[in-house]
């Protein structure tokens, strides 16, 4: 494993990144379907003792647990995992939840059976050290579960929209769309792991009217885009943003007038922790 110092104020800015706007919304509206697959993907059986990393609301987690394995939702962000807690409470599940930071997880080597990340600790800035503890909390033989956004898709090229307005990254931290592509996830994990698939998928959106409407609701409601325009906001480019953003989505709907569609590709890899 790499040894990082762990930076408090970079965690602290995180934390709060994510806890701006309504992130479990965004789960609700158009993201639930993500989490059953990587879960189904991932081969998760009941009694398998199930790590999930930057598991934000638990979307990966609640159906994992829902096919009866023992599962521990990690993630940075503590209103997430309340916002989780009270999806699981409704569902009527059990699972552990623990404030925890993919970089530095608290679990001991080989802990757990899978380990599995639903598009959360592609967020972690340092990806190097995210990897090593994936790897280091996993049990020899285990399985390893990602399921990130791809730098060619549309939420990696958000992040590309958006990368103008945003403040100069932290020393040594790298695009979150990187966990989409095949080398990169190659080069992370080195020989660590025996990937046995690397799929890509679309989560098709159509829940929004216009364009438009898609466009705000990454405004109102997502860490990273309210980052942005906040940033946006003190150098006085906050229209400038927002019409990026709204040309951006009008350039990538599908759908008929009144009826947007977009299609957000990912990666899935799923691999045995040698």
């Amino acid at each position: 494993m790499t040894a990082t110092v762990a930076d408090p104020e970079l965690k602290a800015r995180h934390r709060a990144m994510w806890a701006s706007g309504d992130y479990p919304r965004m789960v609700e509206t158009f993201l639930t379907p993500l989490g059953p697959r990587l879960v189904e993907a991932s081969g998760i059986v009941a009694g398998a003792e199930v790590l999930d990393v930057a598991s934000g609301t638990g979307n990966a987690a609640l159906p994992a647990a829902a096919r009866g394995a023992r599962v521990t939702a990690s993630d940075l962000t503590p209103e997430l995992l309340a916002a989780g807690r009270r999806r699981a409470e409704s569902a009527g599940l059990a699972l552990e939840w623990l404030e925890a930071d993919a970089e530095h997880l608290p679990a001991a080597a080989a802990s757990y059976d899978v380990v599995m990340s639903c598009i959360g600790v592609m967020f972690a800035p340092h990806h190097q050290e995210a990897a090593d503890e994936l790897v280091r909390v996993c049990r020899p033989g285990g399985t390893l579960g990602l399921l990130s956004w791809t730098p060619q898709g549309m939420v990696g090229q958000l992040f590309a929209t958006m990368k103008p307005f945003l403040p100069p990254p932290p020393p040594g931290a790298s695009p979150p769309p990187l966990w989409g592509s095949e080398d990169h996830v190659r080069a992370l994990f080195g020989g660590r792991v025996d990937w046995t698939a690397m799929t890509t998928g679309t989560l098709e959106v159509t829940a929004f009217a216009g364009s438009g409407d898609f466009a705000r609701h990454f405004v109102e409601n997502y860490g990273p885009t309210i980052a942005a325009r906040a940033n946006a906001a003190r150098n006085g480019r906050e229209q400038q943003l927002d019409a990026a953003l709204d040309a951006f989505c009008a350039e990538l709907d599908h759908g008929t007038p009144g009826h947007a569609r977009f299609e957000l590709d990912y990666l899935v890899s799923v691999g045995a922790r040698r």
